[in-house]
């Protein structure tokens, strides 16, 4: 049986995949203003922003913001042979072209359960997590002050929850759960 999945559990499985993958180099979470945006991080940054949880019969839906982003590098010495974008002389196109792929993915890898396993999950022939939504990926270019280029996507993580009363932390009345029965 699978067991209930934590807030925790979510955020160090996202956290993992970007860990794992070669194309993201830093893994951050917490609201959009946390990033950091004095260059100290290595990019490619994917950023993990919380917006909620909402809760079905037998599952946790966990929505997150999902930013894969990365330094656009400008060069005045470039000819246009050498960049996509010659009125601004800048790899912009391509860092769009490759955090675009890294967003695809990290939605492959919930939408069809694919090497979970590898993202400290026990048994990939019996996943938990699952995102089934349709996605929108969003281009956002010079959002920040540093010429940060990517994409951004809401990732709604679906686990299982049971939602047991048997284990509240609530002191255990005689013949019944201690919630007053």
């Amino acid at each position: 049986m699978i067991g209930n999945k934590t807030y925790n559990n979510v955020i160090n499985t996202l956290k993992n995949i970007g860990s794992y993958h070669y194309n993201i180099t830093t893994t951050t979470t917490g609201d959009i203003h946390d990033i950091d945006l004095e260059k100290n991080t290595l990019f490619p940054l994917m950023h993990i922003n919380p917006i909620n949880v909402t809760t079905g019969r037998t599952q946790l839906n966990y929505s997150f913001q999902i930013f894969i982003m990365d330094l656009v590098s400008q060069r005045a010495d470039w000819t246009p042979d050498q960049i996509q974008s010659a009125a601004f002389l800048n790899n912009e196109q391509e860092v769009l072209s490759g955090t675009l792929q890294t967003s695809i993915d990290i939605i492959s890898i919930f939408r069809n359960s694919v090497e979970q396993s590898t993202f400290n999950i026990n048994d990939i022939n019996d996943p938990v997590y699952f995102a089934e939504q349709e996605f929108t990926i969003e281009p956002f270019t010079e959002r920040f002050d540093n010429l940060l280029t990517g994409w951004v996507f809401t990732l709604e993580v679906q686990v299982y929850n049971d939602f047991q009363t048997c284990e509240i932390p609530v002191p255990k009345t005689e013949g019944g759960n201690g919630l007053g029965e």
